[in-house]
């Protein structure tokens, strides 16, 4: 048996056949659009863990830093 091809849009399920040649290209632009969205929440779930690792990395620096100079300036008041 050979079954017509669907597609789920929105909450439909609309056949091919039932398409015109307009509506054929906007169902189209969806699917190609289903696609690439995919692909960059693919491409965001692969980013995002390096992107907090160095933003983390960056934030213990600079905490550090303050330590740093904050402790030497203590020292600096507490000598004079």
């Amino acid at each position: 048996m050979n079954e017509e091809k669907t597609h789920i849009i929105g909450d439909q399920e609309i056949k091919d056949s039932d398409l015109t040649p307009e509506q054929n290209m906007a169902k189209a632009h969806i699917l190609s659009l289903r696609e690439k969205i995919n692909r960059l929440e693919f491409e965001l779930n692969d980013l995002l863990p390096s992107l907090r690792y160095y933003e983390s990395e960056l934030l213990k620096s600079v905490k550090d830093k303050a330590e740093e100079v904050l402790g030497d300036e203590i020292k600096t008041v507490g000598e004079s």
